[in-house]
């Protein structure tokens, strides 16, 4: 029920947008930092886990969040998200240790896993069915600016100040977010009994959460064949059965499996759990490549991010226009194309080609990403009705966060693979191991390796995400045959 008076909408809009704004810049500011905190804090294994922690409980919230908001109203759980939010923006601001910053990110996924749908939800029941297209143009621009500030932000705070402010920012934007909902927005709730899912919300936590640890950690520190990975296997395997039975037989469930019926929702979210893959691929890597392996600046890799950033946003207003002319399966087939173009790009990245050709992919993995989600979002909520349409655009949040997640892990071990593969074929076997390439990742440091050990750390830095982007053409052909099974007649 809307409490607010219409004189306030305007505030509690800039209110929510500013909240958005912190939660969709959080990765690409933090990815083009990624090198420099890993130079400083050392730890390279860890790397994926920056991203994987942050994801995950994100993911494996955002859900059950969106419930709570039902039965407790927006206004407190925005202010939990918030506030949670904040608390990990600081922790990580000061972790002394990868270990510290992955607990902090932990904190700051659970933040952003209400604050995203809260976001949503509030500017839904504030404005009328006839106002909100004009304002979800607004939230859109959200992205849009935080997609290409991002980037140009975390590169300046690292070359001109130093990593810890990208997670300073965060402070005085989220205390004005916070205090303008606390002020302004006003809602009465009401006293209806609804259910929880908590226990599917345990039971998709162990489970992602041991996966994760399997991809990132096997053949690695923890060998394919140990007592280890078998029971992490197992105990995935247990939670996600448990998990599928759970949801089926309880009243209101937290993801209802009957959606994977309809044809349209399977497949616009199984494509959004492998681009999900191919996004966190290409965010959480690039800046390691251009900075450790091309010797650029962290501004530098901040820019090759950027035309990504750009090529999103103007993609998916073109698709708002292709949708009308050719429809949902035709846009998404075009989408798909340009995936597969920027990752056949990426997949002949080398240090003779510079920033610009690895740039060249980022936009195309941009257009792709613009015109595919725009296309599901629409081709999801055609397909239910009203009552369902909440839940299954969610559904499409959940699988495309959840694939992001698992993708950091896999695309993280594959790299810790060959890095470590390589290393033992040198001679500096037994002197380095793969967190020594924290040290390419800046330029003074880089220098102390030693002309040969430069040399090696590079070719397997340089190797080991020639494989990330391999895999991550793998993932844009799996993408592109999952578009073809969309449904060929539309609503």
């Amino acid at each position: 029920m809307d409490g607010t008076k219409p004189r306030n909408r305007p505030l509690v809009l800039a209110s929510v947008m500013l909240a958005m704004f912190l939660a969709a810049i959080e990765a690409t500011i933090v990815s083009t930092a990624m090198p420099s905190i890993v130079a400083d804090l050392g730890n390279f294994r860890l790397y994926s886990w920056v991203f994987s922690a942050y994801l995950l409980t994100n993911a494996a919230t955002v859900l059950l969040f969106g419930r709570l908001a039902d039965v407790l109203g927006r206004k407190p759980i925005f202010l939990i998200g918030i506030s949670l939010f904040l608390i990990g923006a600081i922790l990580s601001a000061l972790a002394p240790t990868m270990s510290v910053l992955i607990v902090a990110r932990l904190i700051q996924g659970l933040g952003a896993g209400a604050l995203m749908p809260m976001a949503t939800t509030i500017v839904g029941d504030i404005y009328s069915k006839e106002e909100r297209a004009k304002i979800q143009g607004y939230l859109s621009s959200v992205w849009g600016i935080s997609a290409v500030t991002g980037p140009l932000l975390g590169g300046f705070f690292v070359d001109v100040l130093s990593w810890p402010y990208v997670f300073w920012m965060n402070i005085p934007l989220g205390l004005l977010a916070f205090i303008g909902i606390m002020v302004f927005f006003k809602e009465e709730v009401e006293s209806k009994k609804r259910s929880i899912d908590v226990v599917g919300s345990v039971w998709i936590i162990l489970a992602i959460s041991s996966l994760l640890i399997i991809l990132v950690e096997g053949g690695g520190r923890l060998p394919w064949l140990s007592i280890e990975v078998s029971l992490l296997i197992s105990l995935s395997t247990i939670s996600f059965v448990a998990f599928v039975f759970h949801e089926r037989k309880i009243e209101e469930p937290m993801l209802p499996l009957h959606l994977w019926s309809i044809r349209s929702i399977r497949f616009a979210n199984l494509t959004s759990f492998t681009t999900g893959m191919i996004l966190i691929g290409v965010s959480s890597y690039l800046p390691a490549f251009v900075q450790g392996v091309m010797e650029r600046s962290a501004t530098v890799a901040g820019f090759t991010l950027t035309t990504m950033s750009i090529g999103w946003p103007v993609a998916s207003t073109l698709a708002g226009r292709l949708l009308l002319r050719i429809g949902y399966r035709r846009t998404s087939i075009m989408g798909g194309v340009s995936l597969i173009i920027g990752a056949i790009i990426f997949s002949f990245l080398s240090p003779n080609h510079g920033p610009l050709f690895a740039a060249s992919g980022s936009l195309f993995i941009g257009i792709g990403m613009g015109l595919t989600s725009t296309s599901f979002i629409v081709s999801i909520q055609n397909a239910v009705d009203w009552k369902s349409r909440g839940i299954a655009t969610a559904s499409n949040m959940f699988m495309r966060t959840i694939g992001s997640a698992l993708g950091a892990a896999l695309l993280g071990g594959l790299l810790n693979s060959r890095l470590e593969t390589v290393i033992q074929q040198s001679e500096l076997s037994g002197t380095f191991d793969v967190n020594a390439t924290n040290r390419l990742l800046r330029e003074e440091d880089r220098e102390s390796l030693g002309e040969r050990a430069a040399e090696v750390l590079q070719e397997g830095l340089s190797s080991g995400l020639h494989m990330v982007y391999i895999g991550l053409l793998v993932l844009a052909s799996v993408s592109f045959l999952f578009i073809l099974q969309l449904p060929k007649k539309e609503d």
